[in-house]
């Protein structure tokens, strides 16, 4: 048999008086029925390590535990493929540092550039976004979206570059889809999404438009900030690499939402917008 080992998340653990028990990456406890296989050989077998001759018995267990999805061929780490390492962040410091780390441990080749200067306050041009070449654009705020900050940045995938973005209402955060084909939800399909989906829309557009009137300040954490962007990191890591989705909803269809005082977080399903046919004009 193939060296194996299993997946990660699985366990065994020796239960006194019961044998061995499965902890299954859901949390599930298994029993292990291991008939006249040597236990620790068994043990040894589903660390990926090869020990003792061959035994049908042995096998018989092992390939259970292949059979129910439990092992698989020893696992290397993807490498970050040098055609997607250059990575453009922007945005505010409490973010885009973490991040930066994070993506460079990770393989790529982050450039941190902070907030697209607009000329005169004219917004910002996707040439500006497009300067230097990358593959992908994050771009990070620690409060509200400002109206149109983000329109040229939607067109990104259009260029073929992919475009990720998360930032922060009050004490929640939303992490939105990663874009990487024309096609794929954008920072306006969120919003269009997000005004159909509350009675509060009205006073959600008016939060979006500002001004506010707030308190003592919000502050980011350093946890806080460490899972947004760990978020941030993960999805744009398995953009680059091609891994699969692991659970949950597909990341180009999934808006995240991060409770900043529990650090939980939330998904939500969101699917991009059809075009909106012009109204016709009326005749005379």
């Amino acid at each position: 048999m193939s060296r194996s080992r299993l997946v990660p998340g699985a366990e065994v653990v020796a239960v006194p008086g019961r044998g061995l028990a499965l902890r299954t990456p859901e949390g599930e406890f298994l029993s292990v029925r291991t008939g006249g296989a040597d236990e620790n050989v068994l043990l040894s077998r589903l660390t990926g390590v090869t020990t003792g001759p061959a035994d049908e018995e042995l096998d018989r267990v092992v390939r259970a535990f292949e059979e129910a999805g439990y092992l698989a061929e020893e696992p290397s780490l993807p490498e970050w493929p040098a055609a997607r390492r250059d990575i453009r962040i922007l945005g505010d410091p409490v973010l885009t540092e973490p991040l930066a780390a994070q993506l460079a441990a990770l393989g790529a080749r982050p450039r941190t550039t902070g907030a697209v200067p607009a000329a005169g306050g004219s917004p910002v041009a996707v040439e500006d976004l497009l300067d230097g070449g990358p593959c992908a654009v994050v771009w990070c705020l620690d409060g509200p979206v400002p109206d149109g900050l983000w329109d040229a940045a939607d067109t990104l995938p259009d260029h073929g570059v992919a475009w990720l973005r998360c930032h922060r209402e009050g004490r929640q955060a939303y992490v939105e889809p990663v874009a990487a084909a024309p096609g794929d939800v954008t920072s306006a399909h969120v919003r269009s999404r997000r005004l159909a989906a509350t009675p509060a829309h009205r006073e959600l557009a008016a939060y979006w438009s500002g001004p506010r009137t707030s308190g003592t300040p919000v502050r980011l954490t350093p946890p806080a900030a460490a899972l947004l962007t760990s978020l941030l990191a993960d999805d744009l890591g398995r953009w680059a690499t091609g891994a699969p989705d692991t659970a949950g909803l597909p990341a180009r269809r999934r808006l995240r939402r991060v409770d900043l005082r529990t650090l939980t977080v939330t998904e939500h399903p969101v699917l991009p917008l059809p075009d909106v046919a012009p109204t016709p004009e009326k005749g005379g």
